[in-house]
């Protein structure tokens, strides 16, 4: 069974580089320009053919609920004031996938809210796994495109994407041996390795395709010691116990929008793209003049 039709979207985190602006409202809901980062990754998720967006939440996400909801009273009284366009383009989201939000009642690591989704997956199926922070702005999905990569192997595919060598420290850097253009066999799992010990300028970014026998390792996870589970692990045993796990260096350009710079680089890059003010906005930053 090769089609992927689930997302698991873990959205449980504090988002603590952004506060004070997640005192009160999930990371995932912040804007880019009128759509929040997390309707991105919902709507490359469902251009990918995923039918099922699992959310794992936690206390204080309800905005994020709320936002896939139905909206009547709103619709309605857009409607009633002549705006079609936009009632539709609400309603639409609702109907974007069909949603089910479970939650983690702990923070203990990426890996326990996996495994808060566990039961909602069916043991022979494969299933992808995004996390809020990563945006790719690609012409075909990142999503699809790791999708039709695990078409064609059969196995695990981990989302590859180059960094300069000064932010390796900064991410999980993996080992490679090339297969085909942009495609490699995945031998190591490095956590944030000094420039001396990367084994490659390739980070693996929160895009997962996980084959059935991957995730149902899952439960096998061990507590690190800081208390928290991490995917990590799995990934690594599976390796070790002979599994093949696929890194693909996606076509795109990827924004980190869990930190600050990121999220305003992706900020500019979807203002310019939209087709409201993107012509605007581009006169605007040419008009700007260098403090400096």
């Amino acid at each position: 069974m090769n089609d992927v039709h689930k997302v698991i979207i873990p959205v449980g985190g504090f988002g603590t580089r952004f506060l004070p602006a997640t005192k009160a409202q999930p990371k995932e809901m912040l804007t880019l320009v009128d759509k929040p980062v997390i309707q991105y990754l919902v709507e490359e998720a469902v251009a990918s053919g995923i039918i099922d967006v699992i959310f794992v939440t936690s206390r204080n996400k309800r905005a994020i609920e709320d936002h896939f909801d139905n909206a009547f009273e709103l619709e309605y009284s857009l409607r009633a004031r002549g705006k079609t366009e936009i009632a539709d383009k609400i309603k639409a989201i609702s109907s974007l996938a069909r949603f089910v939000y479970v939650r983690q009642g702990e923070q203990k690591g990426p890996g326990d809210a996996l495994l808060q989704a566990f039961h909602l997956i069916i043991p022979h199926e494969p299933v992808a796994v995004m996390y809020g922070d990563d945006l790719v702005d690609a012409q075909v999905p990142c999503l699809k495109q790791m999708i039709e990569v695990y078409k064609k192997y059969g196995k695990p595919v981990l989302g590859l994407v180059r960094v300069p060598k000064d932010q390796l420290s900064q991410y999980g850097v993996v080992g490679v041996e090339p297969l085909d253009p942009r495609i490699y066999r995945v031998t190591k799992f490095v956590e944030k390795p000094s420039v001396e010990e990367a084994p490659s300028d390739l980070i693996s970014i929160g895009k997962y395709i996980y084959s059935p026998e991957l995730f149902q390792m899952l439960p096998q996870m061990k507590f690190s010691s800081g208390g928290e589970l991490f995917p990590t692990d799995i990934w690594d045993l599976y390796i070790k116990n002979g599994g093949e796990v696929i890194g693909y260096e996606f076509e795109g350009i990827r924004y980190d929008c869990g930190e600050k710079l990121g999220y305003l680089k992706a900020t500019v890059q979807m203002a310019l793209k939209h087709p409201e003010v993107g012509k605007s906005f581009k006169e605007y930053l040419q008009s700007i003049k260098d403090p400096a």
